[in-house]
C-alpha cells in the first residue's frame, strides 16, 4: 500500500477501528477538493486496531464532531509537511446541531430554525449520555 504524505493539512491518527466512515460523513469530506486518505483496520500496540485519516488541506475542522465521535482522536497538524502540533480531543460538554432529539414532542420537532443542542449529563464506562437542552431527552453514544 503506497499513501502519498501530505504537505499541508491534518492526519487523525488514534481513530477507533471503523469509525473513519462516521467521521468522513460528519465532516462532509467528500464535498473537498483534495487527496483524504482513509486507512482502516491499522495494527496498533496501543489499541489493538485503529483507523487513520489523513486531509492534504488545511480546512476548519469541527473539533466538537470529532471529540463527540471518537474523543480518543489525536489530530496532527502538518505544515510544509512537517508536523506542527499534536492536538489530543476531550469530549465536548455542549454539541451544537450533531445529533437531533428523537422526542416528537420537542420544541425542535416543530420550530425547525431551532438550534438542535444537547449537553453532557453523564459519562462513565464507556458510555456517554447527553441531553437535549430544551426537554431533557436522553441520547446515548
Amino acid at each position: 500500500m503506497n499513501i502519498d504524505s501530505i504537505r499541508n493539512g491534518y492526519v487523525l491518527d488514534h481513530i477507533k477501528a471503523g469509525r473513519s466512515m462516521d467521521i468522513y460523513r460528519y465532516l462532509k469530506l467528500n464535498d473537498l477538493d483534495c487527496s483524504v486518505a482513509i486507512i482502516k483496520n491499522v495494527k496498533s500496540n496501543k489499541m489493538g486496531r485503529k483507523d487513520i485519516i489523513k486531509i492534504d488541506a488545511l480546512i476548519d475542522l469541527d473539533l466538537t464532531v470529532l471529540g463527540y465521535i471518537d474523543p480518543g482522536i489525536t489530530i496532527n497538524i502538518i505544515r510544509d509537511g512537517e508536523l506542527l502540533e499534536k492536538k489530543p480531543l476531550e469530549l465536548p460538554k455542549k454539541i451544537v446541531n450533531i445529533i437531533h432529539c428523537k422526542n416528537p414532542r420537542c420544541i425542535t420537532t416543530s420550530e425547525s430554525q431551532l438550534d438542535s443542542i444537547f449537553l453532557l449529563s453523564h459519562k462513565a464506562n464507556g458510555k456517554r449520555t447527553y441531553r437535549c437542552a430544551y426537554c431533557d431527552t436522553e441520547h446515548q453514544r
